[in-house]
């Protein structure tokens, strides 16, 4: 797994890493015409709660779309998934969170999010919960399209809103 590989470069021990290998990762467009929904739930992640790196990564083709149709444009027109297949997140918890002890607590996490082959220096918010020794993390943020060079033809440009909403969830298992 790339992610792994990406932590064991940190000099962590493994008993600090925390693996989620089915993230669901939702995004939503609000446009005049119709809204566009898809959802993933193969993303992957992986949080050292020592050093409090976070990375993730999700197949662009892994969104899933109840139209075919949209699925299809999503893939070769605007995302150009074969050229750029995945969307990744390489980052920092800013506020370390003792994940031996229950709570609720809010994040935010500093990084590089990669998307369609552009690099964007990000702070993201989220949440990070503890719950008898299970870890979970939720986010939500905006995507503009013309931060990562993602086109919209003028023809569809009431179909497709300029932001992308990203709705982010993961829970993590310790990796050993």
């Amino acid at each position: 797994m790339i992610l792994l590989a990406w932590m064991s470069t940190t000099n962590q021990a493994l008993q600090d890493n925390y693996v989620c290998k089915n993230a669901r990762i939702s995004l939503y467009s609000s446009a005049p015409i119709e809204d566009i929904k898809a959802v993933s739930t193969i993303g992957a992640s992986v949080y050292n709660a020592t050093s409090d790196e976070l990375a993730f990564s999700v197949p662009i083709r892994s969104f899933q779309f109840d139209k075919s149709l949209m699925q299809e444009h999503f893939n070769s027109d605007y995302m150009e998934s074969d050229k750029f297949p995945r969307a990744t997140f390489k980052g920092k918890v800013q506020e370390h969170i003792d994940v031996t002890k229950d709570g609720t607590y809010p994040i935010k996490v500093s990084g590089a999010l990669s998307v369609h082959g552009v690099i964007q220096n990000r702070t993201i918010p989220g949440t990070i919960s503890v719950k008898n020794g299970v870890i979970s993390m939720t986010a939500e943020f905006m995507v503009k399209c013309t931060d990562h060079h993602i086109d919209i033809p003028q023809i569809v440009f009431h179909h497709i809103a300029e932001s992308i909403q990203i709705n982010v969830s993961a829970t993590y298992s310790s990796y050993k």
